[in-house]
């Protein structure tokens, strides 16, 4: 995600937990030339990343703000509250611009050019200024109060600030030159070429499309190759459909002329913001004789700079299709390891692919159906995805809550088109159908409430298995108040529930593997002697700390957060957990994530379960015995709080 440079005005006094608020309250947006933000977006601070925006009152010119690209220094990107009235201005003798009517005018801000802004939640700065006086003093509607904040910070005097290390923001990435980025090499062909000799230089070049070059184009000693037109695979399948011999038909009947081009000192921001305007994905390169040096394909570019997790973003809003759908779903594999190879916390990963998958099956679901459906149904996701713990695309978890007495009669084609699809795009089907496609997680609220009622009665081993899915239960899009009603319920129905219950409730997390049988087979790997022993890391580690975090939680009756992380805090407010035994217990959990997920980026196994502890360090090994122990002896903790017998 792309960060606010925290080493200028007004956000270098915030604290750590102020930051990762501004961060997790930002996106970037894009502005077209002469556009201007309309009425509903005048509700945010903003930041110009690059381009030129100027503030209007009245039509008439105001202010300019300017990104990075028109300053000095890099980083020193302008900013302006659009919330701000220039009612603000009457104390100082401005009184010419109140409105007649004494309604508060308002300001107006156009794009003088193409412009990347990054967009900050308002009330996000209102909560942090109301308990940071130095944010709020540097942001004021009040000119006294900004003069103070500006004397403190030229005054010497130390702001309650701390240091900022993060390593290449987008503002970097996006001065970068193209060239940065592998192009791809250039094939030309002429204009009067046949489709199929394109074809097969396509094939032999392992391109989806050629350059051609116009007639003419060789006499003109003063031609340029910006001249160039284009021919995708796409336009050879256009022609095949038209039903045209591609041997004799020529290339210049399907090429496209007049092509977009960028020089090869432009930034990687212009060549963003071109594809963006345009709705192209390639862009012939052209060195300063005018000549092509390359093509930069989208993807690579959107490669280059995928592990900002708000770029994904951008790439998965635009998204069109299936095709431009899957390929930010590949941005966010290629997101995740960087950011494991960069030694982020595990934690902080697999919730921000939690947030990209969200939108990635927001907008598939916004491509399926219409508007009406959105409006009167809420999709969750369930399971690791619905807790936030998912780092690979694992089995599908997910169901339909519709509104009671709304029903359309291609609802079940909607819920298999969605499954399918998503199974398209790398998230594999669930073993056990619990899809929104199976008619049972896809209900009325009534149904769905009636179903979990039955459940608490424990009359089938499956019915604690459907608990715990609906348990992690998490929001994707549509009318959230359904799954908040689910959730009321899910407190309902277990206070009406047997008292047994939880105690049959936590025998799952007791069920797997024998943790002194572990201990026994990794003895011997400690002392360095080879063994083909594996370890399970969902069964001996993952499964045994969510359940019973999970467990926990129900008997206290939690049901807001759905992660592991969230249920622990709680656990800890209602005392039902030490601080210390809530950080130990999510230490592990996070150990366990990132372990597997090693495995998976080693060999390429989306479904990565075990791990050989010959393989690791010696340091990583002992880190899994620590945490195996922890595992044993929340076991033990369970096993003595519910009365149950663990060997």
């Amino acid at each position: 995600m792309p960060h606010l440079d925290f080493t200028q005005p007004p956000f270098d006094v915030l604290s750590a937990a102020e930051r990762q608020s501004i961060k997790k309250n930002t996106q970037v947006r894009y502005l077209a030339k002469d556009e201007m933000l309309p009425a509903d977006d005048l509700q945010y601070f903003y930041v110009v990343l690059k381009g030129h925006v100027e503030q209007l009152l009245d039509g008439d010119f105001s202010a300019s703000y300017l990104g990075n690209n028109h300053t000095a220094h890099l980083n020193s990107n302008d900013w302006f509250d659009s919330r701000r009235s220039p009612e603000s201005l009457i104390e100082d003798g401005l009184q010419e611009h109140k409105n007649i009517d004494s309604q508060p005018a308002a300001y107006q801000f156009r794009a003088v050019e193409d412009t990347l802004l990054l967009q900050v939640n308002g009330v996000t700065i209102d909560k942090i200024g109301a308990q940071n006086h130095f944010v709020r003093q540097l942001l004021s509607e009040n000119l006294p109060e900004r003069l103070k904040a500006l004397q403190l910070r030229h005054g010497g005097k130390k702001l309650d600030a701390t240091s900022y290390d993060d390593p290449q923001e987008v503002q970097q990435i996006m001065l970068q030159p193209v060239i940065d980025i592998t192009l791809l090499p250039v094939h030309i062909v002429d204009a009067d070429d046949s489709l199929y000799q394109a074809a097969r230089t396509m094939t032999e070049a392992g391109l989806k499309h050629v350059l051609i070059r116009p007639p003419g184009h060789l006499q003109d000693k003063n031609s340029s190759d910006r001249t160039l037109g284009i021919l995708s695979d796409n336009d050879i399948c256009r022609a095949v459909s038209d039903q045209q011999n591609t041997v004799t038909t020529p290339c210049q009947n399907y090429a496209s002329f007049n092509l977009r081009t960028i020089n090869a000192d432009n930034e990687i921001g212009d060549a963003l913001l071109t594809m963006t305007r345009y709705r192209i994905h390639r862009l012939p390169v052209i060195d300063t004789n005018g000549k092509v040096i390359g093509v930069l394909a989208q993807g690579d570019m959107l490669a280059h700079i995928g592990h900002h997790s708000q770029l994904i973003s951008i790439q998965i809003n635009q998204a069109t299709d299936l095709p431009s759908l899957a390929t930010a779903v590949e941005l966010i594999g290629r997101y995740i390891r960087a950011q494991h190879q960069n030694g982020i916390k595990m934690g902080n990963v697999s919730r921000m692919v939690q947030t990209l998958n969200a939108q990635v099956f927001t907008k598939l679901w916004q491509l399926i159906v219409p508007d009406e459906v959105m409006e009167n149904t809420c999709v969750i996701v369930m399971g690791s995805e619905g807790r936030g713990e998912q780092i690979m695309r694992t089995d599908q978890d997910n169901a339909l809550i519709m509104r009671d007495g709304y029903d359309h009669p291609k609802l079940a084609q909607f819920a298999d088109t969605f499954n399918q699809h998503l199974a398209e795009l790398g998230y594999p089907l669930c073993d056990g159908n619990i899809m929104m496609n199976n008619p049972m997680w896809r209900q009325p609220l009534k149904v769905f409430k009636a179903q979990i009622s039955l459940w608490f009665k424990n009359t089938d081993p499956m019915h604690s298995i459907y608990l715990s899915a609906i348990f992690d239960g998490e929001y994707v899009c549509g009318d959230e108040t359904l799954l908040t009603q689910v959730r009321e319920h899910l407190k309902t129905a277990h206070r009406q529930s047997d008292l047994m219950f939880v105690r049959q409730f936590a025998r799952a997390a007791l069920q797997f593997g024998d943790v002194n049988q572990w201990w026994q087979k990794l003895v011997p790997l400690l002392g360095g002697k080879p063994s083909d022993y594996t370890i399970d890391l969902k069964k001996a580690g993952i499964f045994p700390l969510v359940h019973g975090i999970r467990t926990l939680a129900l008997e206290n009756d939690l049901f807001t957060d759905a992660s592991s992380k969230g249920r622990l805090k709680a656990l800890v407010q209602t005392h039902a957990l030490t601080q210390e035994r809530a950080d130990t217990l999510l230490e592990a959990l996070e150990f366990f994530m990132a372990q597997r997920l090693s495995v998976a980026l080693l060999t390429d196994n989306k479904h990565a379960k075990e791990v050989n502890p010959t393989t690791l360090s010696a340091l990583e090994r002992d880190l899994l015995k620590e945490c195996l122990a922890v595992v044993k002896s929340f076991k033990d903790q369970l096993s003595r709080h519910y009365q149950l017998e663990f060997g």
